[in-house]
């Protein structure tokens, strides 16, 4: 007899099948709202509706500069980003009704960046539950998330289905 998946297992897996519908080629990234043990909607990164994506018309990548706080003083840290994609969890908030992201959790396969967390933030739900790291944002995120009080977790452990983790290019 197969053993039943645990809700944060299953509900991980639906944000991994969300985000096999991305054609980003530098990350796929698929998110789920969840109210209680209801599926709300589901979300995954790319273009906007009717508008070529990265997979036909490339990347559109900006550089940004961020002075960083270190041991040794103050860094200042280049990022690259494309601003084509419209992020997971962004799409999930455009697709999504306020009374039902009240109370909610958020499910995504990686790290909100700081501009997902703080619209996550001020979104209405009470978690967020994600699997692979974001290095870039994590320590500012984290502190967002207490800060305000939500929480924040990583389900280091788990395992993606088969045939949905694509390769994560920075």
């Amino acid at each position: 007899m197969t053993r039943r998946k645990d809700w944060d297992t299953y509900f991980m897996d639906i944000a991994y099948m969300a985000s096999t519908r991305s054609q980003c080629g530098r990350r796929h990234v698929g998110a789920v709202l969840v109210q209680g043990k209801k599926l709300l909607g589901t979300a995954y990164n790319g273009a906007p509706s009717g508008v070529p994506d990265c997979s036909e018309a490339g990347c559109m990548l900006v550089e940004e500069y961020e002075l960083v706080d270190t041991a040794s003083g103050e860094q200042v840290i280049k990022k690259q980003r494309c601003i084509r994609t419209i992020h997971a969890e962004q799409n999930l908030l455009l697709f999504t009704d306020r009374e039902d992201r009240e109370g909610s959790s958020v499910y995504v396969t990686d790290q909100p960046c700081w501009t997902c967390a703080n619209m996550l933030a001020n979104s209405g739900i009470v978690e967020i539950v994600y699997h692979r790291a974001y290095p870039k944002d994590s320590e500012k995120v984290s502190a967002l998330m207490a800060q305000k009080g939500l929480t924040f977790r990583r389900m280091a452990e788990y395992e993606p289905p088969s045939g949905t983790l694509a390769e994560v290019k920075n």
